[in-house]
């Protein structure tokens, strides 16, 4: 058959039953798409991983490939002869083509766990994360990929549910389904960075990071970022008078400081640590605070990690939970994202107590200073 006389292979292809073309249709596409320069380091990057263990089948297969006229038969003998190399080679040719990826340094060099239950926490983060925030990801799965000194990590939360208009079986409609929308990360272990893929809201970079952080790195929190300048203002917690504030419902029944730490603004360096058990006497750390502060000059000292106590009622049907939260000048938070921690964020936040760019707290100190008899 003439390369240029496709006829009698068009007839073929229309007389399919219409569930067999369409599932062709689809892998023709992703076919097509990876027939091209990229396409092919993709497909040579997976089986690198995949014959990591077989270097003269490596050799081969590559040899093999590059034998070949062109990339659009590298791409089609690679999915007919060698799948297990296809599925990891789309992912890669996926996520090279997404622009907008948003670096973060200063993340150690811990290796990525890649274990099933390394998974599912960070799956489960991120679904409680967009159930709590946006009201979508009611399931999650994700998927590690290792590309050289790489390791990649594929997330797939569930979408808002849509309706799409289509053709099924000849019948024309709307049929509703649940898609999914995507997060990529990319950690590089020797480099001790994090590379991360998501087309939302700026303000679900950080907590997605985090997570990567605790569930894949094993670290306790999220190291602080070099370029990040925001900052917790920590000093009204110097004051007795200060009130957490937090929704109904949330389960929250108390919260109180534990521990201040000051440091002087004088002597760098020095230090006053102060805790006491809130536990019986919510204000113990305030009376132990008056204390010092008949022989120390607290007005030279700033409040730069404070503990708390939080009280949080998590089954109606066994006591509520003591949590402790530990926050350190200048935005670092022991908090997690699971489903417990989210609501003591949104806690931090409703009590003001959370990192702002310098110039909103510049703001905001010139508001105050605007308001009569304000302090």
């Amino acid at each position: 058959m003439k390369e240029t006389k496709p006829d009698a292979l068009f007839d073929a292809w229309l007389v399919l039953p219409e569930d067999e073309r369409k599932a062709m249709d689809a892998e023709f596409q992703d076919i097509f798409e990876l027939g091209c320069e990229k396409g092919f380091r993709a497909i040579i990057d997976e089986a690198r991983w995949q014959m990591q263990a077989e270097q003269d089948k490596l050799m081969d297969f590559i040899e093999t490939l590059s034998a070949l006229p062109n990339h659009y038969h590298r791409a089609m003998v690679t999915y007919l002869d060698h799948g297990e190399c296809w599925k990891g080679a789309t992912r890669f040719y996926h996520a090279d083509t997404l622009p907008y990826w948003r670096k973060r340094k200063n993340m150690g060099h811990k290796p990525a766990a890649v274990d099933e239950a390394s998974l599912r926490q960070l799956a489960d983060q991120i679904r409680n994360y967009f159930h709590h925030t946006e009201g979508r990801g009611n399931n999650c799965v994700v998927e590690p990929y290792r590309r050289g000194d790489l390791d990649y990590f594929f997330a797939y939360p569930e979408d808002y549910s849509q309706q799409s208009i289509e053709w099924v079986d000849g019948e024309f409609g709307r049929r509703p389904h649940n898609p999914a929308f995507e997060v990529i990360f990319v950690y590089s272990q020797k480099e001790g960075t994090l590379d991360l893929n998501f087309r939302g809201p700026k303000k679900a970079v950080e907590p997605l990071q985090g997570m990567f952080a605790t569930a894949i790195l094993k670290l306790d929190q999220l190291p602080p970022d070099p370029k990040d300048e925001r900052v917790y203002d920590l000093s009204p917690l110097l004051h007795k008078s200060f009130d957490f504030t937090y929704a109904v419902g949330s389960g929250i029944e108390s919260v109180a400081v534990k521990k201040l730490r000051l440091s002087s603004r004088v002597n760098k360096g020095d230090r006053i640590t102060l805790e006491a058990d809130a536990s019986q006497d919510p204000d113990a750390v305030y009376t132990l605070l008056d204390k010092v502060g008949k022989s120390v000059p607290l007005h030279l000292y700033n409040v730069t990690q404070v503990e708390l106590s939080a009280s949080v009622v998590v089954d109606n049907d066994k006591p509520a939970k003591s949590v402790t939260i530990r926050i350190t000048h200048p935005n670092s938070c022991s908090l997690k994202y699971d489903e417990l921690d989210l609501k003591l964020r949104d806690m931090l936040e409703a009590s003001g107590i959370e990192p702002k760019e310098p110039e909103q707290e510049e703001a905001a100190e010139a508001a105050e200073a605007l308001v009569p008899g304000g302090v």
